[in-house]
């Protein structure tokens, strides 16, 4: 049965239902240029293979440029949905208002493209949508900038855009708002689009590289949002991945020191083609510790980012952690990681240097600057704060993992160091990034295998790569 709403909301309703049901079917040129627009960003939030809801689909148009694995749609005209069904056949339509939504199922992604203004009822129409989504379901969520509400008026009077009903234009605080009302997380905020048509490829041209840079005065705000988590109490097990290059003298203090987490703990050591005695450490170190759970070998490629990946394939803890050998990173810190992760405060935890007060020796100032720069790129690249890049303590779960590994096509093999790896996948991903300050500690033992002013120059190559992968598209 479906849930009762107010008088004054099913009044909005029908008035609603009234206009869009002898509204045209076919948009015209300028509304396809925009809606071509929408599907292409809106694409770049959606895996191919996840299935996908929208509310207030109209005639399809937009879910027909979708690409995903299952698509359905809902909306309150029944002569909107009976177009839809004739634009996309392979998707499901239901005629229904987000309000009293009732579908049955579950649904990885969730789109309200230009409609949460239109709504009766914001806080209630979010709030239903949970009875649709599963832990993991992404809600994203477009509306137009009221920096616009003026040229969109003007638009409208002179024919140049479709007639509409009431609308509330709300602004980015506003819809941030109803959304922590209603239950929901923002992740990320993005203007998207300065020219809403081709414009000889001029629209194109500044929509890919000016719009990134002006996202206050973009047409479209684009907010990627997920359901607020509840702590389940279920204990995971975690596998720590200890990449280990020259650093004989750290293995016996690697194991002591690292504790044991959640449902039980495995030690995973990949030994990277030293040039100490590191491989005959490690095995004598597990061979003297039956009662741990300890994994070694030795990599095959070059590099930590080969080390982690071959570490994590042989891993068979729920959470994943890797823990850099030097021990810089006190393994004693390695619990608060856990707990992001098993609370479900966030989906990926990401260890910070630059929080507390560090060894004297721990870092040199042109590295502290370089980090502190990095950070700042990386907050406005990704769109979630990240404080400190650098730093190799990064803890996903395993199910995220696999899916940053089946979507790796999408940045290719470009990290050797791995970190960055896993960062950019989980952004492209939306996962929820938590920066987890820890208390860095100077090596005492062998030197640093980072090469300052090569790799930094590597660094900053994959900084502009990802930015073509992730802003300018």
């Amino acid at each position: 049965m479906p849930p009762e709403i107010s008088a004054l909301a099913r009044e909005h309703l029908e008035r609603l239902r009234a206009f869009y049901d002898a509204a045209p079917t076919a948009p015209k040129w300028g509304a396809r240029c925009y809606r071509a627009l929408l599907a292409h960003y809106y694409n770049l939030l959606i895996p191919p293979d996840a299935s996908v809801l929208e509310i207030g689909c109209g005639s399809g148009e937009l879910l027909a440029a979708i690409r995903a694995g299952k698509k359905a749609g809902i909306d309150i005209s029944p002569t909107q949905i009976e177009a839809a069904r004739r634009r996309v056949p392979e998707a499901e339509f239901f005629t229904q208002a987000g309000e009293v939504l009732t579908l049955d199922r579950k649904f990885d992604v969730i789109i309200i493209a230009d409609t949460l203004n239109l709504a009766a009822d914001v806080q209630r129409l979010l709030e239903r949508l949970h009875t649709v989504s599963h832990a993991d379901t992404r809600l994203l969520v477009n509306f137009q900038n009221t920096l616009w509400r003026p040229l969109l008026t003007l638009a409208r009077a002179l024919g140049l855009k479709s007639r509409q009903p009431q609308n509330s234009w709300l602004a980015s605080s506003d819809v941030l708002n109803l959304l922590r009302l209603a239950g929901w997380s923002a992740l990320t905020r993005h203007g998207r689009i300065l020219v809403p048509c081709p414009a000889l490829g001029l629209g194109t041209l500044l929509n890919r590289w000016l719009a990134p840079l002006l996202q206050w005065f973009c047409l479209t705000v684009f907010v990627v949002a997920r359901p607020e988590r509840s702590t389940s109490g279920q204990a995971l097990t975690v596998s720590v991945i200890i990449p280990a290059r020259n650093e004989a003298g750290n293995i016996a203090a690697a194991v002591a020191r690292t504790p044991q987490m959640g449902a039980g703990t495995e030690l995973v050591f990949v030994e990277g083609h030293s040039r100490d005695d590191t491989w005959e450490q490690i095995q004598q170190v597990a061979a003297a510790h039956p009662e741990l759970k300890i994994r070694i070998l030795q990599q095959t490629g070059k590099g930590k980012g080969d080390a982690v990946r071959a570490g994590f394939a042989v891993a068979s803890g729920d959470i994943l952690m890797i823990l850099d050998a030097d021990l810089t990173m006190p393994p004693e810190e390695l619990p608060k990681f856990y707990d992001v992760l098993a609370s479900g405060r966030a989906e990926f935890a990401n260890g910070v240097r630059l929080v507390y007060p560090m060894d004297e020796k721990a870092m040199q100032f042109l590295n502290l600057c370089a980090n502190k720069a990095f950070g700042l790129i990386f907050t406005w690249l990704l769109g979630q704060p990240v404080k400190d890049t650098l730093c190799g303590t990064k803890v996903l779960t395993r199910a995220h993992y696999d899916r940053i590994a089946a979507n790796r096509t999408y940045f290719g093999d470009f990290d050797p160091f791995g970190d960055f790896d896993l960062l950019f996948g989980a952004a492209k991903l939306n996962l929820k990034i938590a920066d987890v300050p820890i208390r860095y500690r100077e090596r005492t033992y062998g030197t640093t295998n980072i090469q300052r002013w090569r790799h930094g120059w590597l660094l900053l190559r994959m900084v502009m790569f990802a930015a073509r992968k992730l802003k300018f598209v």
